[in-house]
Formats: structure tokens, sequence, C-alpha cells
């Protein structure tokens, strides 16, 4: 059905053939848009003859228009046209001539006609080339005195492919009009409503044209509203340091809204990580810069019109000021009109500080300092007199459900920075003392200093609640200085270095020697896990120019920087071996010679693991559901809690939860009434090009959105235009993303959005997709899911990062920062559950050393050797391996309140004698589940080795049975002492009471 976009017309001026009122309509799902375009010309034709002659004044934002197809089609026949000729083709008008097929009638010109190649979610579009289809004898009729077929309308196939009326240039003599009559201006201001985007960085929209540049801005506001305008800046020479600043808005009567409640993003705010911020913006000449602004209007103010102004002022150049004048209606916006975010309501959630506070997050429990030793939960630091940690313990059995009463200790002495000559003696520092410089629940903080008559090394560290510490080390040279190495020691005890992950190694057994080299070009590799399952360190070298990378299929397209210090220009590496007791992990920076003054930074972080017990009872209670269904197929299928991936009805963009909200509130409330609970997919890498506030991140730069090549599906060329990144797209939908920067201000938007989405549509948490943001706003999104009691349950999925696309890192070692706030992983695509030992299970799937649990994915996992970890898969993204015949087997078990021993613990009470046939125990009274999985290459057998005693069951009283599990064991008896059967790659659940 044809419909009006928004009822206006567009008059086209400059050309006489077109003097008429034009408008711009839509005429959804008119035509099929992935072979004609998303953009058409409706002509009339009233004469006669086998010729007809157009003359379209189009204004067209894309570049090179006569390299792109034009097919004209009969409106009544639905047929080509195949007798067409090309004349004079810009991107201000177009001439065409056609055979008029029907006579008299309707004619529709399709002007950017595409087609999609590639991968259907990663598409490239790409624009038909001209053709010649018309036959001699009707080009030879073809002269310049065809009767002319008019301009009735410019259609889209729907209003979010339309191009009015910010994207219809302003013809070249209009442009030069406008120039010369402001030849001694600097620049140009255009103020503009909220709703009109200014979209177009080199091309003035005509409609800039009919109004001309203006001094004031009108516009109209309800009580509490968060209301936004833009100011537009169009450059008539080079401009440098563009500011803009506020008066008091004042009524006639005197009430003010003070100019502290008003602001402008493009020139400053406050960062991801609550750091002010300031934003030098320059426009090069005939560049255009929108410059988003906003009034936060009391709620308590009363109804009049405000007036105050604007003043945009720029380097050596005269000021300008607009004259703002806002009508307050009598209207009260509660929210702040955030309900209503196409109206722009939310570009101050942008410099928002929600929960920026380090407030301890359950389960964990406030920082206590005694002398040098910090206790957190399951953990303790003591720190030397250098700053470094001289011992790091844990409190955690090897089952890792309960805490020990004795403490592990991971090092055979402390951590340590070596610096050694170019002769190869060692230079010795003095510490000046340690001295601790705030002491809160979340945050411990301190600084020491070592120095002697070359060198001084100044240490500011901090411990956090969850075990992150952030060590920044500035060597400086005090005399000129050479030096053969810079390295710092590690000296890990043999017990907990048993795994390693990371530096290009798979999870699993640590190698007996290790040696590695920095490629950042092509690895996002910078630092490691070694440890136990109940003790171990991740550790990340960088400097102070460390910028977060883009992760997943985008590392190379912005990889990690060489860190000046410890890459030395390719000289450092890290190599991990034995060293007397202790297994060290020595990190090297190579030769160098420092002047006098130089400064180097040997920072790096660490994180302590694990960060708290598993919750067994979560996993065995907590039933995930993957889909988007009707809650009474969830529920019957016995799920507990649903997540919503994007792409559906009720979360249809991709990272912008925000389009269908009321959909989702009304799903979640059925959910909630069921006894289910909602997730949602949410998260931060790419955004959908749906977002209602595209077009004001796009004018902060570089900010929000990655540069890139571009490219993408059409709807990206057509309106973002070019240096972006196009990423995941959705075919049924064309919901299109964009690649994000990184660590930057819609941290802050996506910390409201998921507070605002707990508290007024209800959900219970979030499902994560692989994670583009850091801890900072990880510990930020922990703390509004679970705000005023919501549940807040995050769980992670990733693919397998192990390629050369994600630059050959392992997801547990990538996202380990933010596990602990997880409640499950998902790990996940890619992931090879048949080739991989049982070491890659437990160090890169399981999330057990590290206080996780989790599920399979990829062909529906191995569900036997998923077992032996706690693991299913989920439904209905089971590929076959319907996980409810195990759930099933769970609950005639009772597996709530059973006591988790894998088959890593030592003295697990159930053994095979086979050692690729391994067990874990559910130990309850009287009871036990043992799961079995063999990773031996053939079918064999295998003989259970029972501690009766520590198993605490009677062996005079005891069966074995293997309960019948559809897909998974038929239901068998066993003796004792019996050998039981197992084919390869399989195992059993068996029940010992």
């Amino acid at each position: 059905m044809k419909k009006q976009f928004l009822a206006i017309t567009f008059l086209l001026s400059g050309f006489a053939a077109s003097a008429q009122k034009v408008p711009y309509t839509n005429c959804e799902k008119c035509w099929l848009a992935d072979s004609l375009g998303n953009h058409r010309v409706v002509l009339t034709f009233n004469g006669t003859g086998k010729v007809a002659k157009a003359i379209i004044n189009w204004r067209r934002r894309d570049n090179e228009p006569e390299n792109k197809r034009i097919i004209i089609e009969d409106a009544k026949t639905k047929q080509k046209i195949t007798n067409v000729k090309i004349g004079s083709i810009n991107r201000e008008s177009g001439e065409l001539y056609f055979e008029p097929t029907s006579g008299k009638g309707t004619y529709f010109v399709y002007y950017m006609p595409y087609k999609n190649e590639g991968r259907s979610n990663y598409p490239k579009g790409v624009y038909l080339k001209p053709e010649n289809t018309a036959s001699t004898e009707w080009l030879n009729a073809v002269n310049g005195k065809a009767p002319l077929a008019s301009v009735k309308e410019f259609q889209s196939i729907d209003a979010f492919n339309s191009f009015y009326p910010m994207e219809v240039i302003a013809t070249k003599a209009e442009t030069e009009a406008l120039l010369n009559k402001h030849k001694s201006e600097a620049f140009l201001v255009f103020p503009e409503d909220r709703m009109n985007s200014i979209r177009m960085t080199k091309d003035l929209p005509q409609r800039w044209m009919e109004f001309g540049p203006r001094t004031t801005y009108t516009g109209e506001a309800a009580r509490g509203e968060n209301f936004a305008f833009q100011l537009g800046i169009y450059a008539l020479q080079n401009i440098e340091n563009v500011q803009v600043t506020f008066s008091d808005l004042k009524s006639a009567t005197g009430k003010v809204i003070s100019a502290s409640a008003l602001f402008c993003i493009n020139t400053g705010g406050t960062t991801y990580d609550a750091k002010p911020l300031t934003k030098v913006v320059n426009v090069a000449k005939g560049d255009i810069q929108a410059l988003w602004c906003g009034v936060d209007v009391p709620a308590a103010i009363l109804p009049s019109v405000y007036t105050g102004k604007a003043t945009i002022a720029i380097n050596g150049k005269p000021v300008k000021t607009i004259a703002l004048s806002i009508k307050v209606n009598n209207k009260v916006s509660k929210d702040g009109g955030v309900s209503e975010p196409y109206k722009m309501t939310r570009l101050g959630w942008l410099n928002s500080t929600m929960a920026q506070q380090n407030t301890v997050i359950a389960p964990y429990t406030p920082l206590e300092i005694n002398g040098n030793t910090i206790s957190l939960l399951g953990r303790k630091v003591e720190v030397n007199k250098d700053g470094f940690p001289k011992q790091i313990q844990t409190y955690f059995t090897p089952e890792m459900t309960e805490y020990a009463a004795a403490p592990n200790n991971l090092l055979t002495e402390g951590i340590h920075f070596h610096f050694i000559d170019a002769a190869g003696k060692k230079i010795n520092l003095k510490s000046h003392g340690l001295q601790f410089t705030k002491k809160e629940a979340g945050t411990v903080q301190w600084t020491a200093v070592s120095a002697n008559d070359s060198l001084q090394m100044d240490v500011t560290a901090s411990l956090e609640f969850d075990g992150f510490m952030s060590y920044t080390v500035k060597v400086k040279a005090l005399q000129d200085v050479s030096l053969k190495d810079i390295t710092m020691h590690i000296p890990f005890k043999k017990d907990f270095a048993k795994y390693m992950m990371g530096l290009g190694q798979k999870g699993g057994y640590r190698p007996e020697n290790f040696e590695w080299k920095w490629d950042v070009a092509h690895k996002n590799q910078d630092g490691a896990w070694i440890g136990n399952v109940n003790g171990g360190l991740q550790y990340s070298l960088r400097d102070e120019k460390y910028v977060r990378p883009l992760n997943t299929n985008f590392y190379l397209q912005k990889p990690l920087l060489l860190p000046t210090s410890w890459g030395n220009d390719s000289k450092g590496g890290i190599k991990v071996a034995f060293d007397g007791k202790a297994v060290l992990a020595n990190n090297y920076s190579g030769e160098r010679d420092l002047k006098k003054g130089d400064e180097l930074y040997y920072n790096f972080t660490l994180l302590v693991t694990p960060f708290h017990t598993i919750n067994t009872d979560f996993q065995w209670a907590t039933r995930f559901y993957h889909s988007y269904k009707p809650i009474d197929t969830i529920k019957s299928a016995g799920a507990t809690l649903i997540n919503i991936h994007h792409a559906t009805a009720i979360n249809p963009t991709i990272n912008y939860p925000f389009i269908a909200w009321q959909k989702m509130k009304a799903y979640d409330d059925s959910a909630h009434a069921a006894g289910l609970k909602v997730k949602i997919y949410n998260t931060i890498r790419e955004l959908s090009n749906h977002a209602y506030e595209t077009f004001a991140l796009r004018s902060l730069g570089h900010e929000i959105y990655s540069p890139g090549k571009g490219g993408g599906f059409s709807w990206l060329q057509e309106h973002v235009g070019d240096d972006y990144i196009a990423a995941w797209f959705v075919p049924e939908i064309k919901d299109a993303a964009i690649i994000n920067s990184g660590m930057n201000r819609w941290h802050n938007y996506y910390v409201e959005g998921m507070n605002w989405l707990t508290q007024n549509v209800g959900i219970d948490g979030i499902y994560l997709d692989d994670v583009a943001f850091d801890r900072v706003t990880m510990k930020r999104i922990k703390r509004v899911l679970t705000k005023d009691g919501h549940p807040g349950i995050i769980d992670l999925h990733s693919a397998n990062q192990y390629n050369k696309s994600d630059g050959f890192n392992n997801s547990a070692n990538l996202y380990m920062e933010h596990f602990p706030y997880l409640n499950r992983l998902w790990f996940g695509e890619y992931f090879d559950y048949e080739k991989n030992d049982p070491d890659f299970f437990l160090t890169e799937v399981s999330g057990i050393p590290f206080g996780l649990m989790g599920e399979m994915l990829q062909g529906g996992g191995n569900k036997w050797r998923g077992m032996v970890y706690g693991m299913t898969n989920r439904m209905p993204w089971s590929d076959g391996a319907d996980p409810r015949p195990i759930w099933k087997a769970w609950d005639n078990f009772g597996m709530k309140g059973t006591k988790m021993i894998g088959y890593w613990v030592d003295d697990n009470p159930v053994k095979t004698d086979k050692a690729k046939v391994i067990a874990t125990v559910y130990k309850k009274d009287g009871a036990a589940m043992v799961a079995v999985a063999s990773w031996e290459d053939a079918d064999t057998d295998f003989q259970l080795n029972i501690d009766w005693k520590k198993l605490g069951i009677d062996p005079a009283k005891a069966t074995i049975t293997a309960p019948e599990i559809k897909s998974f064991q038929p239901g068998k008896t066993f003796g004792l002492n019996d050998r039981i059967p197992v084919e390869k790659g399989k195992g059993w659940l068996l029940i010992i009471k």
C-alpha cells in the first residue's frame, strides 16, 4: 500500500521542466528491493509515439550515478522495458529516453538497482552497471524532440529508506549562490529539528536552501523532557576547535532553566570510565558538522517560553550567536521522554555515570586489609615493599564447591622485576617503601618507589573486590644507561602451573618449555592464564598507550598496539619453563639504551582465579531455552529461562532492543506469570542501523563507530556513505549493523539502556554474544541488572576465537575479566567436542577453574563428555542432541544439593582403570551419580575403582545401575566388579546407591 511520507512535498527548483511540487512517498512492498533497488521515480506519460523523454531532477547524494544501471518498468504490464537510452546523467539530474510500451500511462524508473553478493549475513551490495538492451531500429528513432514524461513522485520502498528531506542535495548553482552571499564568513549555522537528523557531511541538503542559514532556533518541549536539537555547521573555510556555550534560558517572568542543563555531545561529556571528555571539533572547508545539543528541561518548571542563546566559537574567528526559544508546554514527561527514543531523548545517556562507583557486587565481599595483606572472597594478596605481590593465596578446594581452611600459595617467591645492564650485571633498586592510598570496600590502591642513581621505578597499583589487579609501572632513566634486559618474573608453584591458556597456546596442560614473541599485527595475544582448577593467575602486558582492540572477526582491522616497553620493536617475549622449584614466567623486553629522562611503562594486569565456588544447584535448576517461542511451548519443554535473540518480533534489531519494547514487556509479563525468566540479546560490538541515534553518533566522528572501507548492505552505502565497517546483517528484516570503535561513550548509553529495560520492561538479564567492552562496563551492567532485587543473570556465548580473523586468541582467556559477573558460559560455535582432550574441555569450555559452569553448542556437543563437567546443550539449539532426557535423569536422581567431585580431584572416590576413561562424581547422602566419558581411540571397557569410604556407601549393600536415558544409554545393571563396555567418544551415567 502506498503511503505518503510525512505528508510532505518537495519543490524542485532550478529546472523549468520540473518546476512543480513533486512528492516524496513510500510504497511499501510494492517491489523487490534486492533486484530493483530501494528507490524509484514514478513517471506519467501522456504523449504518443515510440519514444518518450524524461528529465529527472533527482538531486542524488550517491557518487558516480552514471555508473549505475537504470531499469524502466511499464506499470501496467510489470514488464521491464528494453528500449532505453540514457542521456546525460549526474548527481543533480538525469536525462533518459524509453519506449512507452503501453502508450499513455505510468512508468517506473529504478535508478539504484543492486544485488547482494557474499555471505547472507555479511552481504556485499553491488550496484548493477549500465547496460544497453535497446534495438538499433528504436535507437535510430530517438531524438531530442520526443514528448516529455513528467515526474509524478519520488518513491522509496519504505520510510526507512527514504532520502527525504535531509539527503536530497542542493545543486551546485544553489550552493555557489549561498557561498557568494556569505563570502566574508568563516562558517554558517543551520539550526535543525531533532526529527531531521543531519546525515550528509559533503552536500548541503536542498531543505537548507529554502530556509537559509539562521540565527534563531525555536522548539517545543514537555516539562521534564530531555529535549534535543541540532546546530548544523557549514564550513566556508577550514575551521578549528568549534566550541558551543549556552546561556541560561529565561521566561518573561524571570523563571530560569540553568545553562548547566544544556549540553552539546560533540564538544564534551564524560567517558565510559567516568573521566571528563573534551572533544576537539575541526571542520574542513566545504564540510558539514552536526552539533547535537540538548536541554534537560526541569520537571518542576512552569510552562512558558524560555529564551537564551547558544554561542559558537572557533579559533581566530568571530563568534556566532544563535537565539534559542524553547516553549515548555503543559505536558509532563515523567521519564525524560526516554520511552520515546525516536525523539532523540536519550542523547544525555552518552554522558551517564550510572553505576560507576566501585561498590561490591554479590557474591563478593568487601576488601579487608591487615598490614600489607588484602583479603577478598576466597583469596589473599600480600604486597611486598616494592609494590608487587609477595604472595597470592586462594582458599578453594579442588572440587570448587567449597572454600578450604588452609591456603594455597600460588608463588614460590614474590613477583619481581630484573634490570640487567649491558655487561649482564643485575642493577639493584632500593625500595623507598609501600604506601596505601585508598582503602575502600571495592578497591584498595597503593604506591611504591624503588630507585638507585641510574633508574627509578614508580609503581601504582590497585586490587578490586573480584580479584583484578592493575599495575602502572613507570621506569625512568635518571642518567644515560644501556640495558641488556628488563624482565618481570612470575614464579609459580608447580602445582599451580598445571594448565596454561593464551599466547597462541590452546587451553590445556602447560608445555614443559614454552616460548612466545610479539606479533600484534596478526595475533590478539598479550598475556596468558596459568594455573590449576583451584588457583591461578591471568596476566596481560600493556603500556600507557594500550587501547582495547576489536575482537572476533574484526581484530585485524583494529589490532593491539605493540607496547613500547614490553614489545621493544619485537625484541620482547615470554618464556615459561622450570627454574629450580618454580615454573617461571619470564616476561622479557630485550636490550635497549635509555637517555636521561626517558620513561617506559611496563604496565600489566593480574586476575586471581577462581573467582568464587561453582554454583552447581543453579546449573541443575536453570534450564535455558534459546528461542522466541510461545510461553506454553517453552514451559512444557521443562525450561526455566528464555533467551530472546535479536531478529525476533520482540527484539528485532541487533544490540538495540528498544524498537519493540512494548511487545517485549508483554512477553516478559506473561513469562513471569508462568514462573519463567526472560533474558535478551544485547551487547556491544556492532550496532543496528535502525538505532534512532545513528546519525547523531556518526556526528561524533570515530568515537562510536570504527573507521573502515564502508560497503556492505545497500542501506549503509546509500545513507551512511563511507568510512565505517559493515557488520552483521539479518536478511529477513534488513537489519544492517555497523562496528563500534571500542571503548567509548556508547557504553554509558548501554548501561542506561540496560537499567531502563530492567526497570521498565522487566528483563531478568542479558545474553552476551561475545563482548566488546571491558570490565568497567561489565561491572556497571551487573549492578543495574541486579538492582532492586532483579536476578541479573548473564550468560556469555563465544565462537572459538582461535583463528586468523580473530587473532588466535582463546575465548576464555579473552573474556576472563568478565567471568566474575557471569552466571553461565556457552562456548560455543566452532568448538570441537570430539577431537580435543579433557584438559581442553576443562580450561577452555567448562568454566570450572574460574567458578563457572557451561553448556555446549557446536553439533549439539558431546553429551557424554559434557556430563563429566556438568554440561548439556541448550534447547532448542540441540542439533539432534535434546537435553531433556538428561534433565529428566537429573530430576529422577535429585541433583539439587549434590557435591560435584570432578575427575581432576586427586582423591576422587570413583576412578576407572583406563587413563582415557574418566569419571566425575555427583555425591549425596547414600547415593552418587557418576558421569563416565571415554577419550580412548576405540571402543573399550573399564572397571570402576571405588573408594567406598570416601563415597560414603556400604559396598555390601551397593548397586550400580545405568538408568535408561533416551538417546544416551540403555537401562542396565552392573556388578560391583564388572567390566563396563564403552563406545568410542561416549560414556555412561551410573547411579551408585
